[in-house]
């Protein structure tokens, strides 16, 4: 019997390793990137721990060489999907039962395997199946993806010793049960490290999930899937289940045992998903827990204080970094009239710096994004400003998929504060500069705050400190993640936990406890030594 109380500190986040030509991590990986562009993996569906092949296959390809496959995938039928809902019944109880202290050293084991033996296994299969550089492979799949891992125990820990107080003749605590049910995973294709997050996040708490991974970044999470197992994950807990995601939604929003979701995607899937539970809240035996990121409009706003190369740096890093694709991306700037000459002439220079090409030729910043349909709808937002009377392309425009789905990185200047690729969400490396007057300051946070629906992340720059903290103050609900002087992306676990509000989540905040709190369900137990015996309060003896 294990009845010792062991408490997990924070640990340090997982260290970013430099990759210098030579090293042995730069050797290790290209090695792997070598290694992995010459096989094609078939991947199974992982259903209670066993491999399920249904014959109905898709295929895994480079968004950079579109032509080249990587893989092929099988996809989840009606019964395979039940099936995945009954092995995660099945292996809850005794999942849900297992000393924590064993949950969370199955935990740490999977956070070691990523960053030793399948380091560059693990993040060859990122780079290449979603077009990452070294660098944006490096601190997603590796490092978040461990910090994620390391932190929840510590996070667990937090939540596991907070306990209510206790008087002479009784004795208070609090349980903190798994939920009752299955969790719903879904993971996006951008960042390998939350599609492990979504999935052991709530296994960390003692629940047990089904996991639909992005069908564009499934070669990685396969590998995440086997090294779960390799690290003690049993069979069931976690069900790995590609395929259609309206199909797998259907059933597995049908079901009665449907404990809750954990989500990172668009807004509009999002919304689906959310009426599609109200719809069916009669038949579930609790109300299930809703926890979504969903994307943003993200900004710069820049005060006539700041310094241009700074700020052009980082709208530059921020917008073009992984082409785009982050839910934190930059996608909008306003920059007063005082300034915008001189970052116009910074933000140029260092855009002829930037090359855009293969990942394996690691001189290239910027890579291709993710498939056709997101490829076509970031040109119908080019080409939509090519065409409009109101904007002009300051840098950029050109897209070309001929081999890969490459899109320049593109910087938009409108003179009309609500057009379009300003307000709506384009995912892609499209930057989009309003330049207003400088005695126009008030009015033009407002336009900030009000323009677009979403509320995720957001940065203002400036060297006038008093005004800094005021414009922040006046931006308080258009970012969950706020930067001061800095660009509005690079979350770190541990010390900017993530996630946003209006349409952009539930604001749970990946990488905090926050998070976590969601994946249980309290339980107050109250014990009463000496029981009373007597119905009357002493004045009513008087």
């Amino acid at each position: 019997m294990n009845n010792s109380i062991y408490n997990f500190l924070a640990p340090q986040n997982e260290p970013v390793k430099e990759y210098l030509k030579g090293s042995p991590e730069r050797v290790a990986l290209d090695a792997e990137l070598k290694k992995q562009s010459a096989q094609k993996v078939e991947i199974p569906l992982i259903i209670g721990g066993k491999e399920v092949f249904t014959g109905d296959t898709g295929n895994v390809v480079m968004p950079h060489n579109h032509k080249h496959v990587l893989a092929t995938y099988h996809k989840a039928g009606e019964k395979e999907i039940k099936d995945a809902i009954a092995a995660s019944l099945a292996a809850h109880e005794e999942w849900a039962n297992l000393n924590w202290i064993t949950r969370a050293t199955i935990m740490f084991k999977a956070a070691d395997l990523i960053t030793t033996k399948y380091r560059a296994t693990l993040s060859a299969a990122t780079m290449l199946g979603q077009s990452k550089n070294i660098y944006q492979s490096e601190i997603d799949a590796i490092c978040e993806t461990a910090d994620f891992i390391r932190f929840n125990v510590a996070f667990a820990t937090d939540i596991y010793n907070t306990q209510p107080s206790s008087c002479p003749g009784q004795l208070n605590r609090m349980e903190y049960r798994p939920l009752e049910g299955f969790v719903f995973a879904l993971s996006p294709f951008n960042f390998t490290s939350i599609a492990a997050n979504l999935s052991l996040a709530p296994v960390m708490m003692g629940n047990t999930t089904v996991w639909k991974p992005a069908t564009t970044a499934i070669l990685s999470n396969y590998y995440l899937m086997k090294i779960f197992i390799e690290a003690g994950v049993p069979a069931g807990v976690i069900n790995f289940l590609p395929g259609k995601g309206s199909l797998i939604g259907k059933h597995v929003l049908a079901s009665k045992d449907l404990a809750g979701i954990h989500f990172t995607g668009s807004n509009a899937t999002f919304n689906t998903l959310w009426k599609n539970v109200a719809e069916n809240l009669t038949n579930y035996k609790s109300y299930p827990r809703l926890v979504g990121e969903t994307g943003g409009k993200d900004f710069i706003f820049v005060h006539p204080s700041s310094n241009t190369k700074e700020v052009a740096t980082a709208a530059f890093c921020g917008a073009y970094e992984f082409q785009g694709q982050k839910c934190s991306a930059a996608s909008r700037i306003y920059i007063p009239e005082s300034l915008w000459a001189s970052f116009k002439e910074e933000i140029l220079a260092i855009k002829e710096t930037a090359k855009m090409g293969d990942v394996t030729d690691h001189s290239n910043f910027v890579n291709a994004v993710i498939d056709k349909a997101s490829f076509d709808n970031i040109k119908s937002y080019i080409d939509y400003a090519k065409e409009s009377k109101d904007a002009t392309i300051l840098f950029g425009g050109n897209i070309d998929e001929s081999k890969g789905y490459f899109v320049e990185p593109t910087l938009i200047v409108t003179t009309d504060p609500k057009f379009k690729s300003i307000q709506e969400e384009i995912f892609g490396p499209v930057l989009t500069a309003y330049v207003y007057p400088d005695n126009k300051l008030e009015e033009t946070i407002e336009l900030c705050d009000t323009t677009s629906p979403y509320g995720l992340t957001g940065a203002v720059f400036g060297k006038d400190r008093v005004a800094v903290e005021a414009i922040c103050e006046k931006l308080r609900y258009a970012a969950g993640n706020f930067y001061i002087n800095d660009k509005p992306t690079g979350a770190v676990v541990g010390k900017q936990p993530f996630g946003g509000s209006r349409a952009s989540g539930t604001n749970d905040k990946a990488g905090g406890v926050f998070n976590l709190i969601r994946w249980v369900s309290p339980r107050t137990v109250k014990e009463t030594f000496i029981p009373p015996t007597d119905i009357f309060y002493s004045y009513m003896k008087e």
